[in-house]
């Protein structure tokens, strides 16, 4: 098979997604209304309910969903086969994700740019809304350690990257003062911006930077994820529009540029697929395929941290309730661009079916590395770039989506906690700065505390990163359901997909139970059971409304 066919069905099929599908969905089931006052209208204060031009806000909203997840994820399924991970990509971008992250953005510009966990409260319950807001501090617990463990091993293994991946910060908030300050063009702004970009990254090779082998006592390591987290607690009480929002929104532009040089590449190359449609020499210890790809593939087909984001930054920015489907919908497409170049790279970017082996030895290898390795070998066929410049390329690709999503991980950790303190009546927690310490400090204890002076203990918990994800997009699907079902609108659109999502999601956090049983592991077993009692109380809440809705129809 070669890599073209994969590269313009794909392709075909996320343009009919978006042109069609989500024009019906925006028109005939969430009726968006040019007319609706949305909260950065109502409650515009400069700081979080920021009315944003629509491009600049699905370049945040984009960024802060992409992250790392829609290439590790693909890339590591794709040792069942290429088909299944292929096949699952393309369906759930267009019928799961790009619904549930139009949707979640809707409901809470409908409901003041109220947290889908604050949502939940007032469409089910305040018992739901308890038991919700537990599930997702766990998950940015997850998220938000993890992609500091990833950035900073990224840096370690990729010294080039690290003048690129700061240096972005820099020009993303010039790019905020050109915008916002003094109101320069836009057009010329995101070329001067893009520009700078990769003038870094040409410029990284020549001056890679490296961390002492100790500073501070800390392994490099360790101090990495301690700078990362520094940079996230001052970033993430920032003014959206000084730094987050330029930084997505150039970040954005530049994986499109990233990813259509890489698309370019596969065109000039046409490089056939080595790997197998079903692989039926799997390694010893492969967990079975069904439910494991539907939550190993999480960010890039559907991903409950989505509507994290949805609900806690991007839907206080919109300006038009129209802007929604825009934002929403082709945000999933570009994760949907981005797990369908990580599955032609991890698929089609090695010489040889017994290279291809070589790499994805066990489960969960491959991955992030696979990418860098097979599209880096791509683009240099492709448009010549030197095999240093190119794996540089990818990885500050990488580093810069994962560092985008900690950030706004970061930001949101602090409205969790700014909630409790509102739904508590704790004071103290309703402060910014001091709702980011708590943030931060429990990432920071989780990242130490569990797992040593590395600081890698957030990747103790990881294994339960993809089904938590997932339960939590199901989660707010229900929530959404039930919304629809209120205005008298149709709800098998979103009512598939959460059947189906909670359903293989059930049943992979059951198998991951027993695992976690056999190897002792009571942290995760915990952890495991909390989560999954949680949400089965969530849906008992959810289930009871959905009835007396019917019921009153």
């Amino acid at each position: 098979m070669n890599s073209l066919v994969l590269l313009f069905v794909g392709l075909s099929a996320f343009a009919i997604g978006f042109f069609i599908y989500s024009k019906f969905i925006a028109q005939k089931i969430l009726k968006l209304d040019p007319n609706f006052k949305t909260p950065s209208q109502e409650f515009e204060d400069g700081v979080d309910y920021v009315p944003t031009n629509k491009f600049v806000l699905w370049g945040h909203h984009f960024t802060s969903v992409a992250g790392a997840a829609p290439i590790v994820g693909p890339a590591i399924a794709v040792i069942w086969g290429w088909l299944p991970a292929f096949l699952w990509v393309i369906l759930g971008t267009i019928f799961f994700a790009g619904v549930h992250d139009m949707s979640t953005i809707w409901a809470s510009v409908r409901n003041k740019g109220y947290s889908i966990g604050t949502i939940s409260g007032q469409i089910l319950s305040k018992r739901a809304r308890s038991l919700m807001m537990v599930v997702i501090f766990l998950l940015l617990l997850m998220v938000n350690a993890v992609f500091a463990v990833v950035i900073a091993g990224m840096m370690i293994k990729t010294p080039s990257s690290v003048v690129p991946v700061w240096g972005a910060l820099v020009v993303a908030f010039f790019i905020g003062q050109a915008i916002y300050r003094f109101k320069f063009n836009l057009p010329i702004v995101s070329l001067i911006g893009v520009i700078a970009l990769y003038a870094l990254i040409f410029i990284g090779p020549s001056v890679p930077l490296a961390l002492p082998d100790k500073v501070l006592g800390l392994d490099a390591n360790a101090a990495w994820i301690v700078i990362l987290f520094i940079y996230a607690a001052i970033a993430s009480t920032l003014p959206v529009w000084m730094l987050l929002q330029p930084r997505d929104y150039i970040n954005g532009l530049q994986l499109f540029i990233g990813l259509g040089a890489l698309y370019f590449s596969f065109l000039v190359v046409s490089p056939d697929i080595v790997a197998p449609a079903f692989n039926s020499n799997v390694p010893a210890g492969t967990p079975s395929l069904f439910p494991l790809l539907f939550v190993t593939i999480a960010c890039g087909a559907i991903s409950g941290f989505h509507g994290l984001v949805s609900t806690g930054t991007t839907a206080k920015q919109v300006k038009n309730e129209t802007d929604v489907r825009f934002v929403g919908y082709f945000g999933a497409i570009g994760e949907g661009l981005l797990a369908l170049a990580a599955i032609l790279a991890a698929t089609a970017g090695f010489a040889s079916l017994a290279e291809w082996e070589g790499v994805y030895s066990s489960f969960g290898k491959g991955g992030i590395g696979a990418f860098i390795d097979g599209g880096g070998r791509i683009l240099s066929q492709g448009i010549g770039l030197s095999p240093e410049i190119s794996a540089t390329m990818l990885t500050v690709m990488a580093a810069l989506f994962a560092g985008t999503t900690m950030d706004t991980g970061v930001r949101l950790q602090r409205y969790i906690f700014q909630e409790w303190g509102e739904v508590y009546n704790l004071n103290f927690l309703k402060n910014g700065k001091v709702a980011t310490l708590f943030a931060v400090g429990s990432c920071l204890l989780l990242a130490f505390g569990a797992g040593g002076i590395d600081g890698k203990g957030g990747m103790i918990i990881w294994p339960l990163f993809g089904t938590t994800n997932q339960l939590m997009a199901g989660l707010s699907l229900l929530i959404i359901t039930v919304m629809i079902l209120r205005q008298k609108g149709a709800i098998r659109y979103t009512l598939i997909p959460l059947v189906f999502l909670l359903s293989v999601t059930f049943v992979g956090l059951l198998l991951q139970l027993v695992d976690f049983y056999n190897k002792s592991n009571w942290l995760l077993i915990t952890l495991d059971c909390i989560i999954l009692g949680a949400t089965i109380l969530v849906c008992l809440e959810s289930f009871s409304v959905l009835k007396k809705e019917f019921k009153s129809k």
